[in-house]
């Protein structure tokens, strides 16, 4: 599979966003994309989620799905979900043909954060079964557990699709421990963010810390993003996850590992 990772701004609009991911899309060939956490609103450090949410299949999710039939690609998008008087940090994976194929809901909210107060837990991984692979979706603090990952991998999934919006005081998070989760349970992680700085209304600034990257089971990255509004492709093989697994069988022999706690 050709897998896709956009790397967005920080400061640009809704319409800027959709625009920069369209040009990106023209110009390479890709089976599935991944875009950043909240990629519809933003990732508002003291933003008006609750406000700007939507029902899963509203314009947002239009939008996608005309972008996703026009190009022929999946897309997993982060937004904010109304569900009701409920609101969720979620995530959405749209296919070719612009229908909706899964839909997750964040379990944790980032710590110490707006997304405390904004958002209700959901329940997660989310799996989805895409041309062939098993894959599982999470959104970024979900990923900096190694049970989550493990749990993804224990169930069968080859591939963890994380959108996310990571600061630039957390940078170890995307260079170090990224690898650390895909090696450690053999899995393919596909990790997008934000770059740059953004200034909330209280005019405090934030700098995103970019480094969005495919990284291989082998905890080795495919590709890192380097720039603003960048798309970055790799070829992934689920069978590369069955070998390194058989040769670094941390999840065979975890059960005997556990026998002696």
């Amino acid at each position: 599979m050709k897998l896709g990772v956009f790397q967005a701004a920080a400061t640009a609009s809704w319409d800027e966003r959709l625009k920069a991911l369209d040009l990106q899309l023209a110009d390479k060939e890709v089976e599935l994309v991944v875009c950043p956490e909240l990629f519809t609103t933003g990732y508002r450090i003291a933003g008006d989620h609750r406000e700007l949410a939507q029902p899963a299949d509203g314009v947002w999710m239009q939008a996608m799905a005309h972008m996703a039939r026009q190009h022929q690609t999946a897309l997993v998008y982060g937004y904010a979900e109304r569900a009701g008087e409920v609101v969720y940090n979620s995530a959405a994976m749209i296919g070719p043909n612009g229908a909706m194929l899964a839909n997750h809901r964040k379990q944790l909210p980032a710590p110490d954060c707006f997304e405390e107060r904004c958002f209700a837990d959901g329940v997660g991984p989310t799996f989805i079964a895409y041309r062939g692979i098993k894959i599982a979706l999470v959104i970024c603090y979900e990923l900096e557990f190694p049970e989550t990952v493990r749990h993804a991998a224990l169930q069968g999934a080859t591939l963890v699709l994380a959108p996310t919006a990571l600061v630039d005081e957390w940078q170890v998070i995307a260079e170090h421990l990224v690898s650390t989760r895909a090696i450690e349970s053999g899995i393919w992680i596909a990790y997008s963010n934000y770059t740059g700085p953004a200034t909330d209304p209280a005019g405090i600034t934030k700098n995103f810390a970019g480094g969005s990257r495919i990284t291989g089971p082998d905890g080795r990255e495919r590709v890192v993003a380097v720039s603003v509004d960048e798309l970055i492709v790799a070829k992934i093989d689920p069978e590369d996850a069955a070998r390194i697994r058989q040769r670094l069988p941390y999840l065979r022999d975890l059960q005997r590992l556990q026998k002696g706690f």
